[in-house]
């Protein structure tokens, strides 16, 4: 007979599947997942830059639109792909009855979430990746804070895959999740300072800006590649790990109690 198999804290074995399974699928479809953002960006990129005439006006001095510009659109590729390939994984597998097995499976409600987690966050990185190197023969970049660009990327595509494993937890159909996108994740991403600065708009439009946490996930990104930020990055810093912390501990109590897995 088998021996029975003892799993210890953590049941490292299946958290490694479990992201490696995120992960795979991912770049399994790169034509969907890692072109199409690429393609998308440099489209944004060449349209926006063309719209304001290819000069710095309204930008930061010494810092030319395709820069500024660029950087919005890494970071909203990154996020935007950890929300779509958590949401669409979790309500793929929903739907073909495959979620059965992995609440079957020898992890724990926290395991599972950080598996989920944990791929949605490298997509985001690769694809961040990727529109970076494919921007780079039209901007000037400088990394100036390393430690800043890595950190919020993190706690950015962290709090979208967040966004993305309650999308996929409630929706039951397609049409759900493509309303979540239009009319959640779209304003909150395009609406957040990608191609504009607070002190552009209006003193209505600055303060709605300054309350979207998308907003200083964007900066504190842009902050690390140009050295200049449009708000106070220690203050994203926080409102972003207090945010992913209330949304993490909600998705845990959700995913351990089966909720709309188990229908």
């Amino acid at each position: 007979m088998p021996a029975v198999r003892h799993y210890g804290a953590v049941n490292w074995r299946g958290l490694a599947i479990l992201y490696r399974r995120g992960v795979e699928r991912y770049l399994s479809q790169w034509v969907e997942s890692l072109a199409g953002p690429v393609a998308t960006s440099l489209l944004f990129l060449a349209v926006f830059v063309l719209a304001r005439g290819g000069g710095s006006q309204g930008l930061w001095p010494g810092v030319d639109s395709a820069s500024f510009i660029g950087a919005g659109i890494v970071i909203f590729s990154a996020c935007h792909s950890a929300f779509e390939t958590l949401a669409v994984n979790i309500l793929y597998d929903k739907m073909e009855g495959m979620v059965k097995d992995l609440l079957a499976s020898p992890l724990t409600a926290l395991e599972t979430m950080i598996g989920w987690l944990a791929s949605a966050v490298t997509n985001g990185c690769i694809t961040a990746l990727a529109v970076s190197l494919a921007m780079l023969p039209f901007v000037e970049w400088r990394l100036a804070l390393p430690f800043s660009l890595v950190g919020f990327a993190l706690l950015a595509t962290l709090l979208f895959g967040l966004m993305g494993l309650l999308v996929g937890l409630w929706a039951s159909k397609w049409d759900h999740f493509a309303m979540a996108e239009t009319f959640l994740i779209l304003p909150l991403a395009l609406l957040s300072g990608t191609f504009y600065l607070a002190r552009d708009l209006p003193s209505v439009g600055a303060a709605i800006l300054e309350g979207n946490p998308v907003f200083y996930a964007f900066d504190g990104f842009r902050s690390g590649l140009l050295g200049r930020a449009d708000s106070d990055t220690t203050i994203g810093w926080l409102y972003l790990t207090g945010l992913c912390l209330v949304l993490g501990v909600l998705g845990w109590r959700l995913v351990a109690s089966g909720w709309r897995l188990k229908d």
